[in-house]
């Protein structure tokens, strides 16, 4: 039986971008022989490890992870609902939060990196989460991630496809309202001042655009327009609306929409310092399967190639 050396299994890992414990396993099984080894991860993890990688992760979780003032929310992506209820995934996701709280990886990069095994794959959580992807059949990412520290901490998971962390001061059951708020309500800022400028400009031209069309439609009725000192105060005005609606301050409480949120935490003596909300899948565009293009495609080829 040939000794596996160290040296060995970094070839192999550099040929093949298998996980450590993977090519170990491989070189064991080939008795030493590089080729042979390559040849059964080929089978193994390689070639359904490599497809899985070029698929779209539209579907996942969001978790969180808090110890005293110190937290992360992280979403981490998958290609199937079916996955998210997968052991594995689920344990995997909540391990890089853990991680992200208590070492501050920079980035997703940095993260891959930190030291973690789970189900025979290591030593990093970049290792597991590639030897899951052959052991799955599945691609899985690392999306994005918000680490926390300094202030009290209350998070809320809405399923695992919504996650809200609040950074707070005051009652700590307002600030877990205030999070359960935030995932029904989707507010973009904290107060009206905090709305982002493009948000503000994009609603401002939907109203103008209003604006103009009630200007045509008159004018093809034969009316007068309005002045267009009027009609600046409804674009205003429109836009005033959108902020209120926006802003975490300014929204109704969805427990009491007699008090804005703003006043429920004033009544606590509560502040929220910031929030962050990741909703899975957000901003990715879906693959849509058209099942019976596909079958018409697979037929004309099979015509074609007889």
């Amino acid at each position: 039986m040939a000794a596996i050396t160290a040296s060995m299994v970094a070839e192999l890992r550099g040929r093949t971008d298998a996980p450590m414990m993977e090519c170990k396993k491989a070189l064991t099984e080939a008795e030493g022989d590089l080729g042979k080894a390559e040849e059964l991860l080929r089978v193994k993890l390689g070639n359904k490890a490599g497809k899985a990688a070029s698929r779209v992760t539209a579907e996942g979780v969001v978790t969180s992870f808090i110890d005293g003032t110190t937290g992360a929310l992280l979403e981490v992506n998958c290609e199937t609902d079916f996955v998210t209820k997968n052991d594995s995934f689920l344990a995997l996701a909540q391990a890089a939060a853990e991680l992200i709280a208590k070492q501050n990886p920079a980035d997703v990069a940095a993260l891959g990196a930190l030291a973690y095994s789970q189900d025979g794959f290591g030593p990093t959580l970049e290792d597991v989460r590639k030897g899951l992807i052959g052991k799955i059949g599945e691609n899985m990412t690392f999306r994005r991630f918000t680490r926390f520290s300094g202030n009290k901490l209350a998070a809320y998971l809405h399923g695992t496809r919504i996650g809200v962390m609040v950074e707070f001061e005051g009652d700590e059951t307002a600030a877990k309202d205030t999070a359960m708020h935030i995932a029904a309500m989707k507010p973009v800022a904290l107060t009206s001042a905090d709305v982002p400028a493009e948000l503000i400009e994009k609603e401002r031209a939907v109203a103008a655009g209003k604006a103009e069309e009630d200007r045509k439609a008159a004018e093809a009725e034969g009316k007068k327009p309005q002045p267009a000192d009027i009609v600046a105060k409804r674009i205003e005005g429109g836009v005033a609306k959108y902020l209120k609606e926006v802003s975490l301050h300014n929204q109704a409480f969805v427990k009491n929409d007699k008090q804005t949120v703003e006043q429920m935490l004033k009544a606590t003596g509560t502040s929220v310092k910031s929030f962050t909300l990741y909703v899975v899948g957000e901003g990715i565009e879906k693959k849509v399967d058209d099942f019976a293009a596909e079958v018409a495609a697979q037929v004309a080829a099979a015509k074609a190639a007889a």
